[in-house]
């Protein structure tokens, strides 16, 4: 899968140092994976939601979410916001 944009996951990270192990993680999962359903990424994440069109990641021991839409089509996971689970929770990015 194409991850757009690593940029998103390095900017949160630099934030949020202790969220960088579990994002860099995710991020090569992701980058290797050939997922063609919400199926296939539950096996890898059993844990990721779907909310909408929106695939919701818990990173970090559920600590913050990783919001991402995902393109079976195009293969490309586009990353919409990455937050705490307090900012999550104020549903502002719904």
């Amino acid at each position: 899968m194409r991850v757009i944009s690593h940029r998103a996951i390095r900017t949160f990270a630099a934030k949020h140092p202790d969220a960088k192990t579990s994002l860099d993680q995710w991020y090569r999962i992701t980058k290797r994976a050939h997922w063609h359903s919400r199926v296939e990424v539950q096996k890898v994440f059993p844990h990721a939601d779907l909310v909408g069109r929106r695939t919701v990641f818990n990173i970090g021991g559920n600590k913050y979410r990783l919001i991402a839409r995902i393109s079976y089509r195009t293969r490309q996971v586009f990353v919409l916001a990455i937050l705490t689970h307090a900012e999550y929770d104020k549903e502002h990015w719904k």
